[in-house]
């Protein structure tokens, strides 16, 4: 049972399909920023090379999901100049433009361990919306991929983030501090989208 009152309605199937088209509006955006943040963090003078594996195989992952991203959007009913013309909302933006903050400020093993704290979460979610998607609008395995892609437990993200993080030095008051931020702005995303249904 998830405490995301816009993720339970999407979950009961009572989130109206214009909200479903806006979250897709949205992660067109968030998507190629954080997969450009990850590169970056591999890139870092300051990465080992164990975080530059993790942050290769993030941006990666990143990638096939714009990729699958198209067949939901699609399902929502968002055609190319609906995504060309959108304009963002701000509260959605919050977290990728974090990210990118921590991708030219942070120390890319404290990162690593911010963002996989807060990586169980997100997959849940994902896990959610991908039956909701499935039993109450519709949508095809191929819409769904999106979803399902995020809500699998990855054994091997896992195994580089462990190498990341025993290979490197952390700050553990800089990772509390990035993981609560990370974790607000999170919430800050869905509570947005979930103003737009009231």
């Amino acid at each position: 049972m998830t405490t995301n009152p816009l993720v339970a309605r999407i979950g009961n199937g009572t989130a109206p399909r214009e909200t479903l088209a806006t979250l897709a509006l949205e992660q067109h955006r968030v998507i190629p920023a954080d997969r450009r943040a990850f590169l970056h963090l591999a890139q870092r003078e300051t990465a080992t090379p164990e975080a530059t594996a993790f942050f290769e195989f993030l941006a990666e992952g990143e990638a096939l999901a714009g990729e699958r991203l198209v067949a939901f959007a699609r399902a929502c009913g968002v055609d190319e100049t609906r995504s060309r013309t959108y304009e963002p909302l701000a509260g959605c933006q919050a977290y990728p433009a974090y990210v990118a903050w921590l991708a030219l400020n942070a120390e890319p093993t404290d990162v690593v361990r911010a963002l996989t704290a807060n990586f169980a979460e997100w997959g849940g979610y994902c896990a959610t919306i991908a039956g909701a998607l499935r039993e109450h609008y519709g949508f095809t395995d191929e819409a769904c991929g999106f979803f399902d892609l995020f809500a699998r437990p990855s054994p091997e993200l896992e195994d580089r983030a462990t190498a990341a993080i025993r290979a490197g030095r952390s700050d553990e008051r800089a990772v509390t501090t990035y993981s609560t931020l990370l974790k607000a702005y999170e919430a800050d995303f869905w509570s947005t989208l979930g103003e737009l249904t009231r």
